[in-house]
């Protein structure tokens, strides 16, 4: 079950689905893990998803004139301006729904160094991650007593 998290955890950081805050949640329920070790095995895969990311920003910039490309050349840059302008400390909302994902991609394009972006994002993530499982298990424990 454990494995399951993490994988459910690190693809929900990259552009596959996943649903961690939910296997969070059910695992939380059953009471079989220590919640601790729940927060860390959800956190290190999604960590892990955000680096995949982050090493495809490192590449994206040689297909960036191909027709096949999914991004226009003028929403990369503009992706890029403006994480030019907010820098490296937006990494801490990488746990962001929607702009998480194209953020940890752009420190990638921006050649962000891997250890100040592993420290933020995981700043970030463990932080979502230990409130949703604060909050479930408040909940597990006021329903199921």
């Amino acid at each position: 079950m454990l494995f399951a998290l993490f994988l459910s955890a690190l693809t929900s950081a990259t552009i596959l689905p996943g649903t961690s805050e939910a296997a969070l949640a059910a695992l939380i329920a059953t009471g079989d893990h220590a919640l601790w070790l729940l927060v860390i095995v959800a956190t290190a895969g999604n960590v892990l998803g955000s680096t995949v990311n982050w090493v495809l920003g490192l590449y994206v910039e040689r297909f960036r004139d191909r027709r096949w490309f999914p991004v226009s050349a003028e929403a990369l840059d503009r992706a890029s301006t403006w994480f030019g302008k907010y820098g490296l400390w937006s990494l801490l909302l990488a746990w962001l729904p929607i702009i998480g994902d194209p953020l940890t991609l752009f420190a990638g394009v921006m050649r962000v160094r891997l250890i100040p972006f592993l420290v933020l994002v995981t700043i970030g993530k463990f932080a979502r991650y230990a409130m949703i499982a604060g909050g479930a298990n408040f909940l597990s424990q006021t329903i199921f007593g």
